[in-house]
C-alpha cells in the first residue's frame, strides 16, 4: 500500500496495529514470491507474519543491529526485539543476509538464527564505481575532514567534537570539520541543534546538513572521518572508499571492514577522542600519505564494494532460496 510507513524510532499502539494489518494483507499477495526486508521493524513484522502465512521464501538484511544493541546497552525494549527475532526466525523459508561477521557472531549467540536458517554475508549494499568516480585531491587552503553522518552519539559526535578541540591550538587556520548530515532530535542518540550552533564557527567547524550530491563533499574533502560506536557496513565509507579517500574510523563492528590499517586509512579504539585526534593529525601532516591511502581506498572498493557485484549476490540468493 502506498502509505505504508514503518518509522523506526516511533512507536504508536493504534498506528502499529494498522500497519501489521496491512502487511498482513500484502504479504498474503505476495506469500508465492521472494519477500526483501530491510531494517530492524519490517525484519520482526515481516518474518512473524511471513511465517503465519508460510511466505515461500523471506530474505532478512541486516544492515545493523541499531542503537538497543549497542555493547553494554540492555532495556527490556531489546529483549521483545530478541524474542520477536526468535520466533519470526524459526522457519526454514527465512535466509539472512549479513553485512559483517560481528553482526552474525551476536545474533548466532543470542540464540536468534535457528539451524533452518540460510546464512549469506554481502559487504553492504554496494557502490556505483561509475557514480562515484576516484577523484583528485583539490588544492583547498585547508584541509577538510568530513563527517558524512546525522548528528548522533552513537555515530561518535562527542568524540569528534572533543578531537576538534584537541587539535584546534595547533590546527585552527590549516583544518576544517565539516559535519554533512541532519540534527535528528527524534532519536535517542541524537543532539540538539544549539549543540551543534555552539560547536561551529564557518570556518574550523562547519556544519552543511543534509546534502543530496554527496560526491561533490567527497570529492571537496582530504579525509573522511566516522568515529561510530557501531554500524552494519557504513554506506558513508564505502562512498568515501570509491570516491579515493583515506578513512579515520573505529575498530568496531562494521567499521572495520571498510579500513585496512594503514593502507587506506587509520582505526582508532571506540570513545577514544585522543587516539582519534593523533590519527587525524597524522594524516592531516601528510598529503602523501593521505594521496597513498585514497588510491588504496578506491583499490578496495573495485575489489570489496562494486554495486554490480552485489547485485549479482542478491539474484544469486533469490533463486537459491525460491528453489530450495
Amino acid at each position: 500500500p502506498d502509505n505504508l510507513i514503518l518509522r523506526e524510532n516511533e512507536v504508536n499502539f493504534y498506528e502499529e496495529i494498522n500497519v501489521l494489518y496491512k502487511l498482513v494483507k500484502l504479504y498474503h499477495i505476495l506469500k508465492q514470491y521472494v519477500i526483501h526486508q530491510v531494517s530492524l521493524k519490517p525484519i520482526i513484522y515481516g518474518s512473524i507474519i511471513g511465517r503465519i502465512l508460510k511466505s515461500k521464501a523471506i530474505v532478512n538484511a541486516l544492515s545493523g543491529l541499531g542503537y538497543s544493541f549497542i555493547k553494554d546497552r540492555d532495556s527490556w525494549v531489546k529483549n521483545i526485539i530478541i524474542k520477536l527475532m526468535k520466533i519470526g526466525f524459526n522457519n526454514s523459508n527465512v535466509a539472512v543476509i549479513f553485512q559483517n561477521k560481528d553482526d552474525f557472531r551476536l545474533i548466532k549467540d543470542i540464540g536468534i538464527i535457528s539451524a533452518k536458517n540460510k546464512i549469506f554475508f554481502i559487504k553492504g549494499s554496494g557502490v556505483d564505481l561509475k557514480k562515484f568516480k576516484q577523484t583528485n585531491f583539490i588544492d583547498n587552503s585547508r584541509v577538510n575532514i568530513l563527517f558524512p553522518a546525522r548528528m548522533l552519539k552513537d555515530k561518535g559526535i562527542d568524540e569528534l567534537r572533543e578531537a576538534s578541540v584537541i587539535l584546534k591550538t595547533k590546527f585552527y587556520d590549516d583544518i576544517s570539520f565539516i559535519l554533512s548530515g541532519l540534527i535528528d532530535v527524534e532519536n535517542k542518540a541524537g543532539v540538539s541543534s544549539d549543540y551543534i550552533k555552539d560547536w561551529e564557527d564557518g570556518e574550523y567547524i562547519k556544519w552543511i546538513g543534509y546534502q543530496r550530491n554527496m560526491l561533490k563533499i567527497y570529492a571537496d574533502s582530504d579525509i573522511v572521518v566516522l568515529p561510530s560506536y557501531r554500524e552494519g557496513m557504513p554506506k558513508s565509507l564505502i562512498e568515501a572508499c570509491a570516491v579515493g579517500r583515506p578513512i579515520v574510523t573505529t575498530n568496531s563492528v562494521g567499521c572495520r571492514e571498510c579500513v585496512d590499517e594503514g593502507v587506506n586509512g587509520l582505526k582508532v579504539p571506540v570513545k577514544s577522542p585522543i587516539d582519534l585526534a593523533n590519527a587525524l593529525e597524522k594524516l592531516i601532516k601528510s598529503r602523501d600519505l593521505r594521496i597513498r591511502m585514497g588510491e588504496a581506498s578506491r583499490k578496495k572498493a573495485e575489489n570489496e564494494f562494486c554495486l554490480n557485484q552485489v547485485i549479482e549476490k542478491h539474484l544469486e540468493i533469490y533463486y537459491e532460496v525460491l528453489c530450495n
